[in-house]
C-alpha cells in the first residue's frame, strides 16, 4: 500500500503562510468592518472605513432641492486603506478562478508566466476604469468646454462619483504594492512595476489633493485606453505569437495620448490657471494657483511623458533589432539555396555533355 505523503502547512506567520492566506486576511478584514455597521456604537467607527466622507450639502433658496459635494481631508486615508483591502480581495479572485486557469493550459515559461499575470490584472483594470471614468465625463460634459480645465479654480466640491473615482484609483494603485510580495514577483521585474506604481500614485494623488480632479481625469481616461490595448495585445500574443497587429495600434495612439497630454497641461498651467482671476495660495480654500507649483506640475508632467516616450522608443528599437537578427539566418539559407539551384543544371550539361562526346 501506498501512503501520501501530507503536507507540511506553513507555520503561523511564516512568509509562506502570509503569501498563501493574505486574500483570506484582506476578505476578514473587509467582512469584519461590514458586520461592524449592526452594533450602533462601533458603527460610527466603521463609517470612516466604508463610505466616502466630508459631505458637503447646498441647498437653493428658491428650491428645496438639495446637492451634494464632497471635499477631502484626513479621513480619506481609512476609506483609502478599506478600499485597498477590497482591491486585494478582487486581485486574488481575477488570480484564482480566470488567470491560473488559462496558465495550466497555456504552459508558460516563469518570464512570460509572470507578465501574463500582470497584464491580465491591469485589463481588468484599465478596461473597468476607462468605462467608469466615460462615464462620468459624459454626465458631467466636462469634454464640452475645455476651459472647464481652469475656469472656477479651486473646485475644492467634488461630486460623490468624481471623489469616489479617484478613491479607488488610489487604493488600487496602493494594493498592487503590497502585491509585489504577494504575488512572488521577480527580482527582475520589480524595480519596473515599482517604478510605474508609484508614478500612478505620485500624479493620481496630486490631482486629488491640488483640485485637479478634472484634468486629471481628462488625462488619465486615453492612457487608460492605450495601456488597456498594450497589455490585451500582449495576452493575445502570449497565446499566439503570430497575432501582434494590436501592438501596431498600440504605438501609434501611444505617441498620440502623449502629444495630448503635454497640449493640455501646457494649456492648463501655463495659460489657463495663470489667468485665473483668483492666483494666491490658500490650504483652507483649496487653492494651489501659484507659479511655484504650476512649474512644478507641468514639470512632473512633461519629465514623465519624456521618460515614458524614451522607454518608448527603446522599446521599439530593440524590436526592430530583433526582427533584423531573425531576418539575417533566412536571407542566408535562401542565397544558399538559389546556389544549389544554379550548380545543378551545370552538372547536368557537363554529365550530358560528356556522355555525348564519348557516344
Amino acid at each position: 500500500m501506498r501512503f501520501r505523503r501530507k503536507i507540511r502547512s506553513p507555520a503561523v506567520l511564516s512568509h509562506e503562510f502570509v503569501i498563501q492566506n493574505h486574500a483570506d486576511t484582506a476578505s476578514g478584514l473587509v467582512m469584519g468592518f461590514l458586520m461592524v455597521f449592526v452594533l450602533e456604537n462601533p458603527a460610527k467607527f466603521a463609517v470612516i472605513f466604508v463610505t466616502v466622507q466630508y459631505n458637503v450639502t447646498y441647498t437653493i433658496d428658491d428650491n428645496s432641492e438639495q446637492f451634494h459635494f464632497y471635499d477631502y481631508g484626513p479621513k480619506d486615508i481609512a476609506t483609502i486603506f478599506f478600499y485597498m483591502l477590497v482591491a486585494i480581495n478582487l486581485h486574488a479572485i481575477i488570480q484564482e478562478n480566470i488567470l491560473d486557469k488559462i496558465n495550466r493550459r497555456l504552459h508558460l515559461s516563469k518570464t512570460k508566466h509572470s507578465k501574463f499575470n500582470e497584464s491580465g490584472q491591469l485589463v481588468f483594470f484599465y478596461f473597468f476604469s476607462f468605462i467608469w471614468g466615460a462615464s462620468i465625463l459624459n454626465e458631467e460634459e466636462f469634454l464640452m468646454d475645455p476651459s472647464s480645465l481652469w475656469k472656477d479654480y479651486p473646485r475644492s466640491r467634488m461630486l460623490f462619483q468624481v471623489k469616489f473615482f479617484y478613491i479607488c484609483q488610489i487604493a488600487y494603485w496602493l494594493h498592487a504594492l503590497p502585491e509585489l510580495y504577494f504575488q512572488r514577483i521577480r527580482k527582475e521585474d520589480i524595480p519596473r512595476q515599482l517604478c510605474y506604481i508609484c508614478l500612478y500614485i505620485a500624479h493620481i494623488s496630486g490631482a486629488y489633493i491640488l483640485n485637479l480632479q478634472h484634468l486629471g481625469l481628462i488625462l488619465m481616461l486615453p492612457h487608460y485606453l492605450v495601456e488597456f490595448i498594450f497589455h490585451a495585445s500582449r495576452l493575445f500574443y502570449f497565446i499566439d505569437e503570430n497575432k501582434q497587429q494590436g501592438f501596431t495600434i498600440w504605438a501609434l495612439l501611444f505617441v498620440m495620448v502623449r502629444l495630448l497630454t503635454l497640449t493640455l497641461s501646457v494649456l492648463t498651467f501655463g495659460f489657463g490657471l495663470a489667468r485665473v482671476e483668483n492666483p494666491g495660495f490658500s490650504i483652507a480654500d483649496g487653492n494651489f494657483n501659484v507659479l511655484p507649483v504650476r512649474i512644478g506640475c507641468l514639470a512632473a508632467v512633461c519629465l514623465t511623458q519624456a521618460w515614458m516616450m524614451w522607454k518608448f522608443i527603446n522599446f521599439q528599437l530593440k524590436k526592430w533589432r530583433e526582427h533584423v537578427k531573425n531576418q539575417i539566418p533566412k536571407k542566408k539559407v535562401a542565397n544558399t539555396k538559389n546556389k544549389r539551384t544554379k550548380k545543378e543544371p551545370n552538372r547536368a550539361n557537363f554529365v550530358n555533355g560528356s556522355a555525348k562526346s564519348e557516344g
